[in-house]
C-alpha cells in the first residue's frame, strides 16, 4: 500500500511508520516538520499544516490516510475533503465518552457533546467531545471507508507523557514507592507497538467501523504492574499503598501525580475496565506487559536526565510516606 501519516514523528505515529514499513508499505508522511524532523530522513515528508489545507499533496492519491493528530472536527473535514484516498482512518481516544459510570463500555456507548458544536476550547476541558465529533466528521465523509479506533491509555517506548513510565522508573530505583489504594485498582493500558502493528493490518484490510482499543485482554491490577516493575528490574522496591482519603487530604491528584489511577467517583467506575471484545475478535494482540516494562526502561535509559512529567518528586514521596507512616502504625506494603 501507498500510506500516507498525518504526523508520524512522536509517540505512535513512529511506531505507526516503523510497523507499516516492516509489512512493505510505502510511507509519505505530513507534518510541520517541527517535532523529531530528523527521524526518518529516508521517507518522503511534506511539510505543511493541516490547519491551513493540503495544497502540497494536491494531485496525489494514497490507498490509505491515517490520521494520528486530530483535535478539532474542521481539521478532520479538511483532511477527508482535501486528501485523495481510498480509506481513511482516524486515531481516536477512550476519551470520547460521556462518562465511565458503566463497568464494561462498548463501542456504542454514548459519547459526550458539546453545547455549542463549533466552539474550539483550548484549554483540554472539551477533549472527549472534540475526539468524539471528529469521529462524526470521518464517518460522514467517509462512510464506509472509514475506521475509527479508539485508544485507551498508550505506553511503552518514546512516550512523551509519562503516565505509564513513571512506575517502572521509580520501582526500579527502590526502596519504599508510594502507590495509591492498593494492588486491585484495575489498571488498562495498550502497547504503542501492538496498537500500530493492528492498526496497520486493519487498514490492509480495509476494516471500517469504530473499535476500542486498550488492553489486555484479561483483568490487570495496579499490583500486577508493580511486581512485574519490581521482577523486571530486579529492584528491592517495596510498594506502601496509601488510602485514598490520605492521598486527597495530602492533596495528591489521581492520574498525574499518582499515574494509572483515577480515584473511586463512580463516575469513572469503568474507566480501566473498557470492553474491548471487538477488537481482539478481529485481530488486536497484546504482548506481556513485563515485555513493555523492560523495553520502556531500556528506552527510557537512553533520554537525558531530569524530572518526569508523571508521578511525584522522590522528596514529595518521602514526605508522604512519613505522613503516612504517622498516620497508620502498620503501612499497607505488598
Amino acid at each position: 500500500m501507498n500510506v500516507l501519516i498525518l504526523g508520524g514523528t512522536v509517540f505512535l505515529g513512529r511506531h505507526l511508520v516503523e510497523a507499516a514499513r516492516v509489512r512493505g508499505h510505502a510511507v509519505t508522511l505530513f507534518n510541520r516538520g517541527q517535532s523529531n524532523p530528523a527521524l526518518f530522513p529516508e521517507i518522503e515528508t511534506v511539510h505543511g499544516d493541516r490547519n491551513t489545507g493540503f495544497d502540497a499533496l494536491s494531485g496525489r492519491r494514497w490507498d490509505a490516510v491515517i490520521d494520528v493528530a486530530a483535535y478539532f472536527p474542521r481539521q478532520v473535514r479538511l483532511a477527508v475533503t482535501s486528501i485523495h484516498a481510498d480509506h481513511y482512518t482516524l486515531i481516536s481516544t477512550i476519551s470520547v465518552f460521556a462518562d465511565f459510570s458503566r463497568i464494561g463500555i462498548d463501542e456504542d456507548y454514548p459519547v459526550g457533546k458539546l453545547e455549542d458544536a463549533s466552539s474550539e476550547p483550548a484549554d483540554g476541558s472539551a477533549y472527549g467531545p472534540l475526539k468524539a465529533l471528529c469521529e462524526q466528521v470521518a464517518v460522514e465523509a467517509k462512510g464506509a471507508a472509514s475506521l475509527v479506533i479508539r485508544p485507551g491509555l498508550i505506553v511503552g517506548p518514546f512516550d512523551p507523557t509519562d503516565r505509564f513510565t513513571y512506575w517502572p522508573i521509580r520501582v526500579a530505583q527502590g526502596g519504599e514507592v508510594l502507590a495509591p489504594e492498593g494492588p486491585s485498582v484495575p489498571v488498562q493500558v495498550i502497547d504503542a507497538r501492538d496498537l500500530a502493528e493492528w492498526t496497520v493490518r486493519m487498514v490492509e484490510a480495509r476494516a471500517t467501523g469504530t473499535y476500542n482499543a486498550t488492553g489486555p485482554s484479561s483483568p490487570l491490577t495496579l499490583g500486577d504492574v508493580l511486581v512485574s516493575c519490581r521482577t523486571v528490574s530486579g529492584s528491592d522496591a517495596t510498594i506502601t499503598y496509601a488510602s485514598e482519603a490520605f492521598l486527597r487530604e495530602h492533596h495528591v491528584t489521581p492520574w498525574s501525580q499518582m499515574p494509572l489511577w483515577v480515584g473511586n467517583d463512580p463516575i469513572m467506575a469503568g474507566f480501566a475496565r473498557i470492553d474491548v471484545r471487538k477488537a481482539v475478535a478481529v485481530g488486536l494482540t497484546f504482548r506481556p506487559i513485563q515485555a513493555t516494562i523492560g523495553d520502556t526502561l531500556r528506552w527510557a535509559a537512553t533520554r537525558p536526565t531530569g524530572p518526569l512529567k508523571s508521578g511525584v518528586t522522590r522528596e514529595r514521596e518521602a514526605e508522604l510516606l512519613a505522613a503516612w507512616r504517622r498516620t497508620h502504625h502498620e503501612p499497607k506494603e505488598q
